[in-house]
């Protein structure tokens, strides 16, 4: 979703100015072709769908949902409302394993980074707007309305919401006015949103090289700051728990976009700094089930595998059914907890444990592609028509 090969072979040493890379002066005759071949390699790239990025987002989803199933502390206590006993004796293996597949939240905050910097540039402040309504919304109403339903027919494993405050979580606003998500898995929404109003500014004042740059280190100054401040407003706007990872997926599209330099790196590096300590805080505060060596390492191998797909390692993966893959994994995110794991509950004694994972996440995975073919598909058609008329009356009309 979502140039080398000029720069690798060439000897012009580049700095960059105002967002673009420009060739020093030279020490010998220079090829006259390379600049134009380097102009025409970063406009083809940048404009290129990394189908890569949809297959480590799907990766992503899985690894969430095995966790929720059989990796989380709440599955391995005794007498647990899912398994019935810890998981850890039902499956050792597996739990093992699943335990860290939380980390994958953290992954898909670094793509969203990548992915919407990529998705808004040369896009106006409307076309953003529409853009994010369009692509969040129908798949959410349709989980409420699903998992709503899986928790009034199949009570005892997860308690149901108020019917206010049910229809307060299709805003998608809930969390800032304290009420509970219909599921678990929709805090990263509310993270996802803060970044989006952020992100928003800079896209009003038009998107840069200098200005994405200039984003990156403000927010993530603020972020550093916001916990020692003891201002409420300012750790919520800055949202340090989850700043740095958008920052990393920031600055992973400058180096895809005009490629990498000491600042890029930099700015790189710092986000995994401050990404491992938030990994390790997780751990300790949340999750309880797997340990900071492994979680960095696991961290560190995707940001390094998304470098990669940055700089044109992976441009010659182009297997279609990857876009399927990447559209699967919203609605199998917003969709897979409450309802699956209450699936659970009730399936558990009919099979061996771990085909009954493999079953539950197959068949959400179905399900997921049915809510993106007949779901969001249509649904995004009419809103989308409905925000444009909407805007278009707006900018003409005279009072």
């Amino acid at each position: 979703m979502s140039m080398q090969d000029a720069e690798s072979r060439g000897s012009i040493p580049r700095r960059v100015v105002g967002g673009l890379q420009q060739p020093l002066p030279p020490l010998a005759a220079p090829s006259a072709q390379v600049r134009p071949a380097r102009s025409a390699a970063v406009r083809d790239r940048a404009g290129r769908r990394l189908y890569a990025i949809d297959g480590i987002r799907l990766l992503a989803a899985l690894m969430v949902a095995v966790h929720h199933y059989a990796g989380t502390n709440r599955v391995d206590q005794p007498g647990n409302r899912i398994w019935d006993r810890p998981v850890s004796d039902i499956m050792p293996t597996v739990f093992r394993f699943a335990s860290y597949g939380w980390i994958g939240v953290e992954i898909f905050f670094v793509i969203s980074g990548f992915v919407i910097c990529m998705s808004c540039w040369g896009r106006s402040p409307r076309q953003f707007f529409t853009s994010r309504v369009i692509r969040l919304y129908p798949a959410y109403w349709f989980a409420i309305v699903f998992t709503t339903a899986v928790l009034v027919a199949l009570p005892g494993v997860w308690d149901r919401l108020r019917t206010r405050d049910v229809l307060l979580n299709f805003t998608m606003l809930q969390s800032g006015s304290g009420v509970m998500n219909v599921d678990g898995v929709y805090w990263t929404l509310w993270s996802e949103l803060r970044f989006y109003l952020l992100f928003l500014v800079v896209v009003w004042s038009g998107l840069t090289y200098r200005k994405v740059v200039v984003f990156c280190c403000v927010w993530g100054a603020a972020a550093m700051l916001a916990p020692i401040s003891k201002l409420p407003l300012l750790e919520l706007v800055a949202n340090p728990e989850g700043a740095w990872y958008f920052i990393a997926g920031l600055s992973l599209y400058l180096m895809h976009r005009f490629g990498q330099d000491l600042l890029l790196w930099g700015i790189l590096a710092m986000a995994w700094l401050m990404g491992q300590r938030e990994l390790g805080i997780r751990i300790d505060e949340v999750e309880h089930v797997s340990g900071w060596r492994g979680s960095v390492l696991i961290f560190t191998v995707f940001l390094l595998a998304m470098v990669a797909i940055a700089l044109g390692a992976t441009d010659r993966v182009r297997w279609k059914w990857l876009v399927t893959a990447g559209a699967l994994t919203y609605p199998l995110y917003l969709m897979h907890y409450a309802a699956g794991t209450t699936l659970i509950n009730r399936l558990r004694d009919t099979m061996d444990a771990r085909l009954l994972v493999v079953s539950v996440i197959a068949g959400f995975m179905v399900l997921s592609w049915l809510v993106h073919r007949f779901v969001e598909r249509p649904t995004a058609r009419l809103l989308k028509w409905g925000l444009d008329t909407s805007f278009a009356r707006l900018r003409n009309a005279s009072g």
